[in-house]
């Protein structure tokens, strides 16, 4: 059995739901696919206007989930309008850490604590290569395997998926057995990493239902 996250990392619920999958990789194998929520026209500069939409979205998440937000983000990276939102940049990171030695997922929740709590600008080079190195990567091997990854192909494809699930946004969660993809509402997990894992565990069977988990859409919340 294999979970497949699909996510993005500039967004909010996929922040909170990042003990979920720390939790699940010690259980079964964790496939990531990025959706490119902010890629292209969906970029943004941060603005008055994005930090005011934002921020309830992220209160809602800290108090559902327990994940803590830093005040350098609220009060550094979203009053910082020459900062730029851009999921292409730290996405083509995660696969580049992927392709490397498995580990995009580890390196995809170092980008979100730089992001939400350190508040450091994740489509940054430097400060990707920052995170990779701290991480034991060699900056030089990084960065050209960063080069070589097809981004936007793998968005496409994960975006295909999306679908393919009738997923509503990010985060999705599905499990595969048998080539047969079921979703699962992580909804009643959240903060709950350590009884997600243990149901996890046990042989799959239907979640308990809650308020169902909100989700980013394909261009918004972050």
């Amino acid at each position: 059995m294999t979970l497949h996250y699909i996510y993005d990392p500039l967004c909010g619920w996929c922040y909170g739901a990042k003990p979920l999958v720390q939790a699940a990789q010690q259980v079964l194998p964790v496939i990531a696919h990025a959706g490119g929520m902010m890629t292209g026209a969906n970029r943004q500069n941060v603005s008055p206007q994005l930090r005011n939409y934002v921020m309830p979205h992220d209160r809602r998440i800290a108090e559902y989930t327990g994940q803590p937000f830093g005040e350098a983000y609220f009060e550094g990276l979203l009053r910082d309008h020459t900062a730029v939102f851009d999921s292409a940049p730290p996405i083509a990171a995660v696969m580049a850490a992927e392709k490397i030695d498995g580990r995009g997922l580890e390196l995809l929740g170092r980008l979100q604590t730089a992001h939400y709590v350190e508040g450091r600008r994740i489509a940054d080079e430097s400060v990707l290569v920052e995170c990779a190195v701290e991480l034991g990567y060699n900056a030089d091997i990084f960065l050209n395997t960063v080069q070589s990854v097809d981004t936007e192909q793998h968005i496409k494809s994960s975006r295909a998926l999306l679908a393919k699930l009738g997923g509503q946004g990010f985060p999705t969660f599905a499990l595969e057995q048998n080539g047969q993809f079921t979703l699962v509402d992580i909804g009643p997990w959240l903060g709950k990493p350590e009884a997600f894992a243990q149901w996890l565990s046990e042989s799959f069977k239907p979640a308990p239902r809650t308020e169902s988990l909100p989700v980013c859409g394909l261009d918004g919340c972050v």
